[in-house]
């Protein structure tokens, strides 16, 4: 078995001080994707750079203050990877992938985008170097034997179900027809799963983000932007997945919640 949880810290320094230390302390999870890290490696406790226990690896963004992903595992990785070998986003800390026994499993923080300025344009380049970068990897590793596994903030709703408000986002970044359409290639093209709606193809929700401006929380007004990306053998192999939202607006510890998953492997 093989837990795998994922969560937009919204900065690891405040999220640890908030509240993500003691989860992580108390997670069963065998592997842990962090996005919007926003610190270098180097400014991190050594609880939060390299916990006891765990392996680590970071990739922190050239700008500081900025992005950054990361993941630790229990498993000690058969190799690492920062970046997809796209320069400009190399050094964005945007991306970064630990192959394990039996799978590879990528933390990713795509841009988020804003209409008409530089940072959707910078959103579309990203996802126009992405795709062929999944496919690589997909059969990549393939070839040796493994599935894949991308988690993280991907950025984007799919579809109306998943997020509570659509009919008034969609001209907004994160629900642009041109990015959906991105994403449906993804699962469509590429053969990659959704892991939560092979399981509950229905919906609505469950949300993984929450804006913190006005009563989204309360409201449960929220998106489901962070993923579980898997190939069709290992999300076939999920048995459970579960949204772990706050209890009440003041525990939160971030605007997004971890979502975790277990799967069988071998």
């Amino acid at each position: 078995m093989l837990t795998v949880s994922t969560v937009n810290v919204n900065g690891l320094r405040a999220a640890a001080r908030k509240g993500f230390s003691e989860w992580f302390e108390a997670t069963s999870a065998d592997v842990v994707a962090c996005q919007e890290v926003r610190a270098d490696p180097g400014v991190l406790s050594d609880a939060l750079r390299e916990p006891p226990g765990w392996h680590t690896v970071h990739a922190a963004c050239a700008t500081k203050g900025r992005n950054g992903v990361c993941i630790y595992s229990r498993i000690e990785p058969e190799s690492v990877r920062v970046g997809f070998g796209e320069a400009e986003f190399e050094d964005s800390g945007r991306y970064v992938e630990m192959w394990l026994p039996g799978v590879v499993v990528g933390s990713l923080y795509l841009p988020s985008g804003e209409v008409d300025t530089p940072r959707q344009e910078e959103k579309e380049r990203f996802m126009d170097t992405f795709l062929p970068y999944l496919a690589t990897l997909r059969d990549k590793a393939s070839s040796e034997g493994k599935e894949v596994l991308v988690v993280g903030d991907w950025n984007i709703a799919h579809a109306e179900i998943d997020l509570k408000n659509w009919k008034g986002n969609r001209k907004n970044a994160g629900f642009l027809p041109e990015e959906r359409a991105w994403l449906s290639r993804v699962f469509d093209e590429l053969g990659y799963v959704d892991v939560q709606r092979h399981l509950d193809p229905e919906g609505p929700g469950p949300y993984t983000w929450w804006s913190y401006r006005g009563k989204a929380f309360d409201n449960d007004a929220g998106w489901r932007i962070d993923y579980h990306v898997a190939t069709p053998g290992l999300a076939r192999r999920c048995t459970s997945m579960v949204v772990e939202r706050a209890e009440s607006y003041d525990k939160r510890w971030s605007d997004h919640a971890p979502v975790t998953a277990t799967y069988e492997l071998g």
